[in-house]
């Protein structure tokens, strides 16, 4: 099926591309989202009158996505949980835990743009990458310290 996309995606395409996708998935997350519409020649005459408003949309979240990448440059995250002595955990560190962890250092994320490569199981330290917008990506430490609580 193809559809016009209203909004740069991933790996299917920037604003006003036609892409080819399977229909499951047009019309089951596409469109219910707003972000594509089926390319027919009505909806291509509508775009056109439109377009104007999503590229500055698009460019709004760019810039902001640009503000916060420049705001979080450089931070440590620092969390703490209870572990053994030699250092593995009890449980392990979340997505949840970081997201938690950023919004105390008063920098907003979702929990899906943080890009864990494993999940972290032991006192240490470990550098995650997250991403704010397509092509917007910071990386950040974080350090995973034994909680001082003795039980």
């Amino acid at each position: 099926m193809q559809v016009i996309l209203l909004e740069t995606i991933g790996k299917l395409g920037g604003l006003g591309d036609i892409a080819n996708v399977k229909s499951g998935y047009a019309r089951n997350f596409l469109i219910p989202q707003g972000k594509a519409k089926p390319a027919t020649a009505a909806n291509m005459a509508e775009f056109e009158t439109i377009k104007a408003g999503l590229e500055a949309k698009e460019m709004a979240t760019v810039k902001m996505a640009t503000e916060k990448a420049e705001a979080m440059a450089g931070v440590v995250c620092m969390l703490k949980a209870n572990a053994s002595e030699e250092g593995k955990l009890f449980g392990s560190i979340t997505t949840a835990d970081i997201v938690a962890n950023l919004a105390e250092l008063g920098h907003e994320v979702e929990k899906r743009n943080i890009n864990l490569s494993e999940a972290i199981h032991h006192i240490g330290e470990y550098d995650i990458s997250i991403t704010l917008h397509t092509n917007i990506d910071i990386d950040i430490k974080i350090v995973v310290e034994a909680s001082e609580d003795e039980q």
